[in-house]
């Protein structure tokens, strides 16, 4: 595994595994269980998941030392808030298990996310969390926070892959010494990403997959990852990505994929703004 220093020295896996759309409690428990043994050492959840229980399970029953383990929860619309941010934080923290946090992120744009990223500052001065970042701030909002708080976000989670790549967003980030980490970096399987025939022509070279070749594309732009998946051997396929490296060129043919904007979710649009600030987690 490879790491990346975060703006305060801590250290994040660069490969993790994510957790998303894993709702079955034992389903989810033995995936990450499966990882684990696979060698991953970074999960990522959110308290939107419904899944923090079996994945605190899985890291407390896998015999590894928790100090090796880079844990990251993240805060729902709902629970902006200061006050509301830090009766969540204990609920997450209560789920898991878990003694503290390795990295703990505003999930949304919305709601009242200046709150809750001072009551984060705040949990992040007492040492309850080693690491605080955000997740899905555009450009604009990313500035805007870092503008008026003592203390810039050490990581941004973002949709990234090769046909939305982000990159004036990427480059505000490198601005201002924030990691971006990738969300559904292999574009959830859409546009049949998989057989495209650019990647697929660079997999063949390498005697890799075309997942393979995304994740190190990624990589080699600076961005970490966290691909989810339920199968196994898919689990230990993506961390194999360390023994080739893709070329100038390649880069630059998988740089013409990007068409600019996501298919997945518009951040920007009122329509999720709505929807977003309309689910509930909890009563």
């Amino acid at each position: 595994m490879q790491y990346r220093t975060l703006y305060n020295g801590v250290e994040m896996p660069v490969i993790g595994y994510g957790t998303f759309q894993i709702t079955d409690a034992a389903q989810c428990q033995q995936c990450v269980e499966e990882a684990l043994e696979a060698g991953y050492r970074l999960f990522d959840t959110a308290a939107s998941y419904s899944n923090e229980e079996a994945v605190g399970a899985a890291v407390r029953g896998s015999g590894i030392p928790r100090k090796e383990i880079f844990l990251t929860t993240k805060l729902w619309v709902q629970d902006a808030g200061y006050d509301a941010a830090l009766k969540a934080f204990d609920v997450s923290l209560n789920k898991l298990k878990a003694d503290y946090l390795d990295l703990y992120l505003i999930h949304q744009p919305f709601g009242d996310y200046y709150g809750g990223w001072r009551a984060m500052e705040r949990l992040y001065e007492e040492g309850a969390v080693r690491a605080i970042g955000v997740s899905n701030f555009s450009p604009e909002r990313l500035v805007d926070l870092c503008m008026n708080h003592p203390l810039r976000p050490m990581v941004n989670q973002v949709e990234i892959h090769p046909f939305y790549q982000q990159r004036e967003a990427i480059r505000i980030m490198q601005e201002y010494g924030i990691v971006p980490q990738a969300w559904g970096p292999l574009s959830e399987a859409q546009k049949d990403i998989f057989h495209h025939r650019t990647l697929l022509k660079i997999a063949r070279k390498y005697g890799k997959t075309t997942a393979q070749v995304i994740l190190r594309w990624h990589l080699q732009r600076g961005v970490a990852v966290i691909p989810k998946t339920v199968h196994k051997e898919r689990m230990t396929e993506n961390l194999k990505v360390w023994d080739f490296a893709l070329t100038e060129r390649e880069m630059t043919d998988i740089a013409a994929l990007d068409i600019g904007h996501s298919e997945i979710i518009d951040h920007r649009y009122y329509y999720t703004a709505r929807q977003l600030n309309s689910v509930k987690i909890h009563e």
